[in-house]
């Protein structure tokens, strides 16, 4: 999909978190092409920057570019029995009040309750042991 970036930001490969829009984006000219096609709170990667650019008051610079985004891949913990490559699951976050350092990746950004999700890599176990004692397995998903 074709969206607007900062002109500072406009980098292939990176990735975004799109957290809604500016109230001055609403009056905008540029608003269909920049925000309607972004979903807040999801993740997005740049595949390819164009060299057109347009003037935006929001962006540092005062200038975005057009990029071509699809959404991220998302590394997550899951359980171990549902972890391989290939498969799909219906993400349901980790029932879980632990404040440990695997929370981010067993509740990972950009992913809401029912996604559908698609295993694209199995990356092995995480570094430390649950402290709740879930068996977990690190995957790479597409939603």
């Amino acid at each position: 999909m074709i969206t607007l970036i900062g002109k500072k930001l406009a980098d292939e490969g990176l990735k975004f978190v799109f957290y809604g829009a500016s109230s001055q984006c609403m009056n905008c000219r540029f608003k269909a092409t920049c925000i309607d096609s972004l979903e807040p709170g999801r993740i997005y990667r740049i595949k390819t920057v164009k060299n057109t650019t347009h003037p935006c008051p929001v962006h540092m610079g005062g200038e975005v570019k057009v990029v071509e985004v699809d959404r991220a891949l998302i590394k997550i913990h899951i359980d171990s029995k549902k972890a391989f490559e290939g498969s799909s699951y219906s993400y349901k976050p980790r029932e879980c009040q632990e404040e440990c350092s695997m929370r981010e990746l067993c509740n990972p950004e950009g992913l809401y309750l029912g996604d559908k999700c698609r295993i694209i890599k199995k990356l092995g176990k995480p570094s430390q042991k649950c402290p709740r004692g879930y068996d977990l397995t690190t995957v790479l998903v597409k939603y």
